[in-house]
């Protein structure tokens, strides 16, 4: 009887997630736990963090078939929709239909102070390249320097699949962190004086001007880089919704109940790729610190070229709004506000910062599709030609 009972219960321990559980199983585990705590209990970026990191967990449950690679399995499905660059652009007509171009119509020339902070993306794409990763992988962790967790999932779903979570997981922390991260460096790189500069009310902007602007940019735009098309097409398309005055029910839809369901979609299908196998590597940690170098010299890039326009404009322009040149709408028009705030409290730059926000939006887009267009798997000969140039720059 007793050897009867220890085959029983030999038998049902071997049923059970707890005989195939490994240390790569328990060490992701603990990862989702983290990111789960920072996005309940610290309030990073929770809309994000706490489906990734659900996701994470459910993915590193022995025997479950909840990893992305799990033919059949719930999560196999989701990823499905990242896996065929469906649900990154679905994310871009929800954020076109929140986005306001106003700011950015009313003040133009804060669209050079989103390019100036893409400096991030293409800076590090150097550093990648400099310690081991190919071309079409240092594009794909580039574009965390632009603050993008879209653009970033799709840009690597194309160029570097296998590097999809930590890319992903990166480009959403440092999202989160936008209040964290960005201050240190603004105040570093201005002057007081230069923080506590008020800046004029912006013009209003017509509602046809706001109308032909997406269809101008989707046309334009498109036809110079065609490979970001299904991002920056549905980015127009879904600010169109907002704009047009004729589509109320398309706009309120793709501004919530759209865009959350596909927000969950999406970043549960993001946990689902965070295994041991596919995150607990050494271009991991390589990955995480490119990313924050990247992040870092976006807000950089932002903030100098904002203090060069405030020097051309005979000091009009507060440099602070130029941090808000990355990609996190609107948490980093926000930040400037805030900064800006603490130095002189009647200083109002929420909306001189959501010029650059909405600019840094596009210019992320664009970035992307540059490095699709180059590297892309429909060009081949075009890696051929550019890879030498990158690797003479990014010599010592």
């Amino acid at each position: 009887m007793d050897l009867n009972l220890i085959s029983i219960i030999s038998h049902v321990l071997a049923t059970t997630a707890f005989s195939q559980l490994t240390l790569g199983h328990v060490v992701m585990i603990l990862v989702a736990f983290v990111l789960i705590y920072l996005a309940i209990w610290k309030k990073f970026e929770p809309l994000l963090l706490l489906p990734i990191g659900f996701g994470c967990l459910l993915a590193n449950i022995p025997m479950s078939l909840m990893t992305s690679t799990d033919e059949g399995g719930l999560l196999a499905f989701f990823y499905q929709g990242v896996k065929h660059e469906v649900l990154p652009p679905i994310i871009f007509l929800g954020v076109g239909a929140l986005t306001d171009f106003g700011p950015l119509l009313a003040n133009p020339m804060t669209l050079l102070l989103g390019a100036a902070a893409q400096i991030g993306v293409y800076t590090t794409l150097i550093g990648a390249v400099m310690i081991g990763f190919n071309m079409q992988e240092a594009s794909a962790i580039g574009i965390i320097g632009g603050a993008d967790g879209p653009t970033s999932i799709f840009i690597a779903t194309k160029l570097a699949p296998h590097l999809l979570a930590p890319i992903a997981v990166a480009a959403y922390s440092y999202m989160s962190l936008v209040p964290l991260i960005q201050p240190p460096i603004m105040r570093f790189l201005t002057t007081e004086e230069e923080r506590k500069i008020k800046m004029a009310q912006l013009k209003p902007i017509s509602q046809t001007v706001k109308i032909v602007f997406p269809v101008i940019v989707t046309v334009v735009c498109c036809l110079m880089l065609p490979g970001v098309t299904p991002l920056l097409g549905m980015l127009m398309l879904g600010n169109l919704f907002r704009e047009s005055g004729v589509t109320a029910r398309l706009h309120e839809t793709a501004e919530t109940h759209l865009i959350n369901i596909v927000t969950i979609l999406l970043a549960l299908a993001v946990g689902s790729s965070m295994t041991a196998e596919s995150f607990l590597r050494l271009e991991t940690i390589k990955i995480i610190v490119l990313g924050l170098l990247a992040f870092t010299f976006a807000t950089a890039g932002g903030v100098l070229f904002g203090r060069l326009m405030c020097k051309l404009s005979g000091g009009k322009v507060n440099p602070l709004i130029g941090s808000a040149g990355v990609s996190a709408v609107p948490m980093a028009a926000r930040v400037s506000q805030k900064v800006g705030a603490e130095e002189e409290p009647s200083n109002f730059l929420l909306m001189h910062a959501m010029g650059p926000n909405v600019a840094g939006v596009i210019g992320s887009a664009v970035a992307a599709g540059v490095f699709i267009s180059l590297f892309g798997s429909p060009g081949p000969e075009t890696h051929a030609a550019i890879e030498p140039i990158v690797q003479a720059i990014s010599q010592p």
